[in-house]
């Protein structure tokens, strides 16, 4: 069976990359039992509550994520270095409940998985 790994490592605006990769991720879980997702970089701020979209006339897409778990994707992890380096708290109120890992574990997470699509 295939694993497949989504990071999100880009901001949740200004971009569609965010948007894009919450589709893949709906579309795919019909065929594919074992995804995970990860945020690392800039796509921590993907999780981030009241993130302000409607100041930048742009629909907040990101609403959709705690979905997820309809779709059975629980396994959901957060880079901590990401977040120090942003000013977030590691006690953060995100929109999912992430798994916070430090940088060396996320990348032997990531390593174990046979397709890593980034967005």
């Amino acid at each position: 069976m295939k694993e497949i790994a989504f990071v999100f490592s880009h901001a949740p605006h200004g971009t569609s990359l965010g948007r894009e990769g919450l589709d893949a991720i709906f579309s795919i879980s019909s065929i594919i039992n074992k995804i995970s997702v990860f945020f690392i970089n800039d796509g921590v701020f993907q999780i981030q509550k009241n993130i302000g979209s409607e100041n930048i006339l742009s629909r907040d897409y990101t609403a959709a994520f705690p979905i997820l778990s309809l779709y059975d994707i629980k396994d959901l992890y957060c880079c901590k270095l990401s977040l120090i380096q942003r000013g977030l708290s590691l006690q953060h109120n995100f929109i999912l409940n992430v798994n916070i890992l430090d940088v060396d574990l996320l990348r032997l997470k990531l390593d174990s998985y046979d397709a890593i699509i980034n967005f």
